[in-house]
């Protein structure tokens, strides 16, 4: 069997959806696609070069259906309690707040840029674990001064976290 006959025999068994896509289950949360449990509808390359191999869904057959509603109260009483603990997360959060040096001239321009990577860093600091696309800035920034910025640590739970950014300390002018 060739190559090119592998790949339609195996693109044919996965199971095609009303507009013509592969249907699968969704074992976890995808952004921009759905929830865990959710059947939903991509293309053929999406499923095989990425929800597939990553895990994130799998082959929506009626055996996974009837197992995802057989088990779904337990999916969603799971999700509450993450949500809970991501609540929580987002409280101890917007209680935080981090001070970042930066060298700035006397009118208070910094002469680099504050962005998420030294927000993440400063937060490292204090026990935090955040990725730099959790923290939602409206561009950097540039001046000193107290900011407040979001972090999206869940789609549903945004925390409010004060950013103060102050000139280094030079000791040599002491």
């Amino acid at each position: 069997m060739t190559t090119q006959a592998k790949r339609i025999s195996s693109h044919k068994r996965l199971p095609r959806g009303k507009t013509g896509g592969i249907e699968l289950l969704l074992i976890h949360n995808v952004a921009h696609l759905g929830k865990q449990g959710e059947v939903v509808e991509v293309r053929a390359g999406y499923a095989k070069n990425y929800l597939l191999p990553q895990g994130l869904a799998t082959i929506a057959t009626d055996h996974h259906k009837r197992m995802v509603d057989k088990h779904r109260a337990k999916l969603l009483e799971i999700e509450r309690e993450r949500l809970k603990g991501l609540q929580e997360l987002a409280n101890n959060l917007s209680k935080q707040s981090v001070t970042i040096e930066a060298n700035a001239n006397d009118e208070g321009h910094l002469y680099g840029s504050v962005g998420p990577q030294d927000i993440v860093n400063a937060l490292k600091q204090h026990d935090f674990q955040l990725t730099t696309d959790q923290v939602r800035l409206e561009g950097v920034l540039k001046e000193l001064g107290l900011y407040t910025v979001k972090v999206q640590v869940h789609p549903d739970v945004i925390a409010e976290l004060k950013v103060w950014v102050v000139p280094t300390v030079n000791d040599d002018q002491a």
